[in-house]
């Protein structure tokens, strides 16, 4: 929490400081038109910095108590490569680094040791997006966004022989996903920000079973897909 509340105040900071010494402010009656020509350009990069909110979502073979999933904020840091398709249309390539936490608890276990798994991920993720932009008014452009991606998880255990039995929790190394999202565009002095908020669906099962098919923990999952929400903070 301490890091997420320290990359708010960054992006607020910097915000802060590019509109300082412009009189005419970002959302003003009539503003000082910013980066007038920026979306005319083929080709442009960024950054983002964020945080996410990894869940799973459980289909069950048989009617039995759910797994519990406790989520935790994780963090985002990744690049923007941006290719202009027509003046509202633009392709999008957002390599990221994705930190995250989902602690799972099983029912029917007495003990904490065999009831709870804390699952860590390390995600290299992979978004191909389209970026579909509404008319520019001032220095303000919402735009709506969406595509498919790949993920691939460091911290998956997908080559390990042991599994809960040993405390181990495995899950695929590689995931399929669909994700849908809308943001903000604001055009200041020196740089765009782009603040955006978009949700990720898992499309196939990423839970490797346990080696005994009737295993408490996995016997009756069906399947397990992530979803998850990312906020990120966009800066051309």
């Amino acid at each position: 929490m301490k890091n997420i509340l320290l990359l708010m105040g960054l992006c607020l900071a910097l915000t802060v400081h590019a509109q300082r010494n412009n009189p005419m402010r970002i959302f003003s009656k009539d503003p000082l038109i910013n980066l007038e020509n920026f979306d005319k350009q083929r080709v442009h990069w960024g950054y983002f910095l964020g945080f996410n909110f990894y869940d799973y979502k459980f289909d069950y073979k048989t009617v039995a108590p759910d797994i519990l999933v406790d989520r935790t904020t994780g963090f985002n840091v990744g690049l923007i490569g941006d290719l202009r398709l027509q003046e509202y249309v633009h392709l999008r390539f957002e390599p990221g680094l994705y930190y995250t936490q989902r602690n799972l608890t099983f029912a029917g276990f007495s003990r904490q040791a065999d009831a709870q798994r804390e699952v860590g991920a390390t995600y290299i993720h992979f978004p191909l997006l389209l970026k579909f932009s509404a008319l520019r008014t001032g220095n303000v452009r919402p735009y709506l966004t969406g595509g498919v991606s790949t993920t691939l998880n460091l911290s998956s255990n997908s080559k390990s022989l042991d599994d809960n039995k040993q405390g181990r929790f495995r899950v695929q190394q590689w995931t399929k996903n669909y994700e849908l999202g809308f943001g903000v565009d604001l055009y200041l002095e020196y740089f765009k920000f782009s603040p955006s908020i978009r949700g990720v669906f898992g499309l196939g099962n990423e839970l490797i079973p346990d080696n005994d098919p009737n295993s408490p923990w996995t016997g009756n999952v069906k399947s397990m897909k992530t979803r998850a929400v990312l906020i990120n903070f966009a800066f051309h």
